[in-house]
């Protein structure tokens, strides 16, 4: 039986999909995305450990790397070319406000603000003293956090949670296994883990033998002697001298099931926290507005051990079914 072949046309799409994967900041480990083993895995579910982070737009990435022509002879001419730097950036707005999508387009620390009902605790800008943090019992899961008895009555469905260690004065990096800051020095905030932590997830359900989470935790289970404390928002900071660095793919999707893929091993974030505001509609008492949030990213480069060449991102084409290569 034949097969019918058609000639494919530039592929047409409506969006991008973005997903990001941490980097192993000890190791310099990017995570690796392999177009042969998932190259077709379904985007509302990707492989782990990578996260999606829905759609974006105004996706634009640019190469900002530099090559020069080697000239030889009278009249000089040249002969080849050789580059002198490698570099590519990418740029886009995130269409909803998440903790990872303001961690990526923040370009230092982002926090967890942690809840807090103390009366008259000295104020913060990153949020007041939090009460004592609740230990995580041994059978939790991503999706569930097992308590002690009474525990849960603390929580309430609808509330946030942050999930790990108490902090017992390591420095480098902290936070496992997604890197949250960098201390030259010991801090005296016992909460602090909880504080940088990405190990949080929406309460959806709360009975007696604890909590019931409306998502997996992103790191994963809790490790043992975790605690559980309620977070009431996010907060980052311009300036300081911690950047993200995540691993990235883009995909798109065109319309006769061809996917294009751009993998970045390693990117950090290229400028500081930023929005933009995009006019919806136009009301009689002012204008409505979308506040999404920019990301500029620099692409770091990585040594691919195909044949030892530095590179800084991976373009994939994977062609619709019969088309004609």
């Amino acid at each position: 039986m034949s097969v019918s072949a058609f000639s494919a046309p530039a592929p047409v799409a409506r969006r991008v999909r973005a997903y990001f994967a941490p980097v192993n900041r000890a190791t310099q480990a990017p995570v690796l995305f392999d177009p042969a083993q998932h190259g077709n895995f379904p985007l509302d579910t990707p492989p782990a450990p990578w996260l999606s982070l829905g759609h974006i737009q105004n996706f634009a990435r640019k190469p900002a790397g530099k090559t020069s022509p080697i000239s030889a002879g009278i009249p000089a001419s040249p002969l080849e070319q050789v580059r002198e730097s490698l570099g590519a950036q990418v740029g886009f707005q995130f269409l909803s406000w998440t903790k990872l999508t303001m961690a990526l387009s923040t370009g230092s620390q982002h926090m967890n603000v942690l809840a807090t009902s103390a009366a008259g605790a000295h104020p913060m800008a990153t949020g007041a003293q939090a009460p004592g943090a609740i230990a995580a019992q041994p059978g939790s899961t991503a999706m569930s956090i097992a308590l002690a008895p009474f525990a849960s009555s603390i929580f309430a469905p609808g509330q946030l949670v942050a999930v790990d260690l108490d902090y017992t004065g390591q420095t480098g990096f902290v936070g496992s296994p997604i890197a949250g800051a960098y201390l030259r020095q010991p801090l005296a905030d016992v909460d602090y883990l909880r504080r940088i932590t990405f190990n949080v997830a929406l309460v959806s359900q709360v009975g007696s033998a604890g909590l019931t989470l409306a998502e997996p935790l992103p790191c994963g289970a809790p490790a043992a002697g975790a605690k559980v404390q309620a977070v009431s928002g996010f907060v980052d900071r311009e300036g300081g001298s911690f950047f993200q660095e995540w691993s990235a793919l883009f995909v798109t999707e065109g319309t006769q099931g061809e996917r294009i893929f751009f993998h970045y091993p390693r990117l950090q974030p290229a400028t500081g926290a930023e929005e933009s505001a995009q006019p919806l509609a136009a009301k009689s008492h002012g204008k409505l507005e979308r506040i999404a949030l920019s990301a500029q990213f620099i692409a770091l480069p990585v040594t691919d051990p195909l044949d030892g060449e530095k590179v800084v991102c991976y373009r994939t084409f994977l062609p619709a079914r019969n088309a004609l290569v």
